[in-house]
Order: C-alpha cells, then sequence, then structure tokens
C-alpha cells in the first residue's frame, strides 16, 4: 500500500476530466488550422455525397478526436471515440452546455442537409 494512485479500470472510471471539457478540447481540435484544411479537403471529396461523407469525412473526424480524447484515458482507438460518444449522449439531456457543444461538433463533420431546421439557433445558453 504504497499511496500510489488507485489502478484505473478500463472505461468510463478512468475519465477524470468532465464530458464539457473534453468535448471543449475536441471542438478547438477540430479548429486548429491543420485539422480544419484535413477536413475541408475530405468535404471536397465528398462532394456532399452521404455516403461519401462517411467514407472520406468520418475517418478524418474520428482521427482528430481520438488525438484529443485518449489524453483524457480513453482508448485511442475507435472504441474509445465511441465511449466517449456515449458518454456526451448521455449527459446531453442533463447538461445543456454537452447538448449545445455536441450539437456544434456534430455540425461540424455532418453535412448541413441533415441538421433539423428546428434544432438549428435554439439559443438557450444559460450564463455560466
Amino acid at each position: 500500500e504504497g499511496g500510489g494512485s488507485p489502478r484505473r479500470p478500463g472505461g468510463l472510471a478512468a475519465v477524470c476530466a468532465s464530458p464539457a471539457v473534453v468535448l471543449a478540447e475536441v471542438i478547438k481540435a477540430f479548429g486548429a488550422p491543420e485539422n480544419a484544411q484535413r477536413m475541408e479537403e475530405a468535404r471536397d471529396n465528398a462532394c456532399n455525397d452521404m455516403g461519401k461523407m462517411l467514407q472520406f469525412l468520418l475517418p478524418v473526424a474520428t482521427q482528430i478526436q481520438q488525438d484529443v480524447i485518449k489524453a483524457y484515458g480513453f482508448s485511442s482507438d475507435g472504441e474509445g471515440v465511441l465511449k466517449f460518444a456515449r458518454l456526451v449522449k448521455s449527459y446531453e439531456s442533463q447538461d445543456p452546455e454537452i447538448a449545445s457543444m455536441s450539437g456544434k461538433l456534430k455540425a461540424m463533420f455532418l453535412p448541413p442537409m441533415t441538421l433539423p431546421p428546428h434544432g438549428a439557433g435554439s439559443g438557450g445558453v444559460a450564463a455560466s
């Protein structure tokens, strides 16, 4: 019992940051010039074709997310991204800030045509 840090089980317990913090970092990463450019190129290749979006854009978006979330205890593979997405989803209903950031993140790599019009611009941002 040498006072070492407790073993972190794989899964959500390994994540010490709040999902809002991680989400903010992911969004920031998408805004970085080199990532924005990678997304732009993938978007150009996809030409707003939904099938091609998944083929070109999703791998890039996944890669960008992986680079960020692995620093927060998620595994740096597709499974980590899925776990992160599920975690965010579970907080969306309780936390309007997370719901808003999640929407912003989705808008970055989904073509605008798939967004429901009623979801856009519901500017109910709570003052922190």
